[in-house]
């Protein structure tokens, strides 16, 4: 039983080693950064995506900054020949931009880099089916990512152990229109 104890100890300070590396936006503002979001891009060593990542189309999110920091997000997912909408509340853990959302099992959610008005680049470590993984995830404010959102992108995830092979740049999908992602 100690040994199980310890083991998980371990993990839980080898764990927040990694999170401590990875930066938040300087000077997070949770009002500009509400709005709608294109998901176009994704990187990830977890295994569910790895082996869908061909498969995925571009989702949704809909971001509204809500009192003490938290965000309430409503995400569309394109879902066979639907939209699975999912909505979530993420939950802020200290500083601005930096969160957590037990609900989906991601344990440290953290924009790391934001212009607001064009882009943004999200880390997410997470607990999926009893295995962790990383995943970066590149919003955009239109269906076509800017060449510097994409670059922000691409100088991101690799400081965070993905290679390229672990990257989907996600096709556009009429399954979830815009209208339809507008939070409740």
């Amino acid at each position: 039983m100690q040994s199980i104890l310890l083991g998980r100890v371990l993990v839980l300070l080898w764990v927040s080693t990694a999170w401590a590396d990875v930066l938040v936006q300087p000077d997070f503002d949770a009002k500009k950064f509400s709005g709608l979001w294109y998901v176009v891009a994704m990187a990830s060593d977890c295994k569910v995506f790895l082996d869908k990542k061909d498969h995925l189309l571009m989702s949704t999110s809909t971001v509204a900054a809500e009192a003490g920091g938290n965000l309430s997000v409503h995400m569309a997912f394109p879902w066979g020949d639907g939209c699975n909408r999912v909505d979530a509340e993420f939950l802020k853990v200290g500083m601005e931009g930096h969160f957590r959302v037990p609900d989906m099992g991601y344990l440290d959610l953290r924009i790391a880099n934001t212009d607001y008005s064009s882009f943004a680049v999200v880390y997410i470590y997470k607990e999926l089916e009893g295995a962790l993984s990383t995943m970066v995830q590149l919003y955009s404010r239109t269906q076509e990512a800017s060449p510097q959102a994409v670059k922000a992108f691409q100088d991101f995830y690799p400081t965070v152990g993905l290679p390229d092979d672990m990257v989907a740049m996600l096709p556009k999908s009429d399954a979830c229109s815009p209208g339809g992602a507008e939070a409740p």
